[in-house]
């Protein structure tokens, strides 16, 4: 019904995006990922919103990311038709994301090392947002990556090292490893206690 009184499924889904998350800015191709739409559907709507001024576009680091323009004369309206449902739902996603996520890490077969640091630590300046460390398929680990980001409703950089790899670099102080353990962040499997036993979990 919400579909078709405002147009289209991508439409309200992006409505639904925007207005569930009016402090993040976000690119296309992250869009696209978010709301499982095609990305020529998704840049035709978007054009289409700003030139009604609810979105706001603005260009860094060479990627063009759009935002809810909160100005926008019926944003608190429209907030209470496609943020409500998710807000509520947001909130206990800013409470429990990480634990209902977690638990499809733990299940995650061959992970024996995970760290949360990014945008999913505060205080944290990684470029990194998630560490996975064993032998897990491609497949099993890109659907598990899906999932977190889903759940946290953005994009998630993420880096995954087999144990050997892993060992090794800790061994010789590598700096791409140290800039993620010796920073914010915070440990979320480690079945061989290797920071656990001398760090603990942040």
């Amino acid at each position: 019904m919400i579909d078709a009184l405002f147009g289209s499924k991508t439409r309200v889904k992006l409505l639904h995006l925007f207005l569930s998350n009016p402090e993040k800015s976000f690119y296309v191709r992250e869009i696209t990922r978010l709301i499982d739409e095609q990305i020529n559907s998704v840049r035709r709507e978007l054009a289409n919103m700003l030139s009604v001024g609810i979105i706001l576009s603005d260009s860094a680091d060479n990627k063009l990311y759009y935002t809810v323009n909160q100005q926008y004369e019926h944003f608190e309206p429209l907030r209470q038709i496609f943020g409500d449902v998710r807000a509520k739902k947001s909130a206990t996603v800013a409470k429990q994301s990480v634990v209902s996520w977690h638990d499809d890490l733990v299940k995650l077969a061959g992970i024996r090392l995970a760290v949360a640091a990014g945008v999913l630590v505060r205080g944290s300046a990684s470029h990194v947002d998630l560490l996975l460390v064993g032998n897990t398929p491609q497949s099993k680990v890109s659907a598990f990556i899906k999932t977190v980001e889903k759940a946290e409703g953005r994009s998630i950089n993420y880096t995954v090292l087999s144990y050997d790899d892993f060992y090794y670099r800790m061994s010789v102080r590598d700096k791409f490893i140290s800039e993620i353990i010796n920073g914010a962040c915070s440990v979320l499997v480690d079945t061989e206690r290797i920071l656990t036993n001398e760090e603990g979990d942040r």
